[in-house]
């Protein structure tokens, strides 16, 4: 069977199960999918669905759309955002509580900037706003009080 065009994916999710000291069939019965069809993902003989990907990815505990850039799903110009992600969930030595509010910083800050999340497609896929909202302050006012920039909700001051 030769090998499918799908970049460096099984390259990578083959590093990616080995840092996470998981072997072929810990991943395979984590993610729900076959022993043998995550052996032929790795091996470059089979292309998986987005799916798959983000039962894998949820599995290693690291970035879907990471997955997706090494597939050819997310484009590539979107990689800088995808591999910042990706680094923050990766890291061992913060919690998922902290992972969150880092990734909510960041957010705000790229919005800050001119850039937002785009609705709809695989998630993280940054777009550049055409709003043009280039906002100064890190902070936004909604009916649930004032915001700050990690997105939680400052007290509300009584009438």
């Amino acid at each position: 069977m030769a090998s499918l065009n799908v970049g460096n994916l099984g390259e990578y999710l083959r590093e990616q199960r080995r840092n996470a000291q998981l072997s072929l069939r810990q991943l395979a019965d984590a993610a729900g999918v076959s022993n043998p069809y995550l052996s032929q993902i790795e091996r470059g003989l089979r292309k998986p669905s987005a799916e798959v990907l983000q039962q894998v990815a949820k599995a290693l505990r690291i970035s879907a759309e990471t997955l997706y850039v090494q597939a050819g799903i997310l484009d590539e110009r979107d990689r800088d955002e995808v591999e910042t992600r990706a680094a923050i969930l990766a890291d061992p030595t913060i919690d998922e509580r902290q992972k969150q509010v880092l990734l909510q910083i960041y957010e705000s800050f790229r919005k800050e900037n001119g850039f937002e999340i785009k609705e709809g497609g695989p998630a993280g896929t940054g777009k550049r706003s055409e709003s043009g909202d280039r906002g100064g302050d890190a902070e936004d006012t909604t009916d649930d009080g004032p915001r700050t920039a990690d997105g939680s909700t400052a007290d509300k001051p009584s009438p």
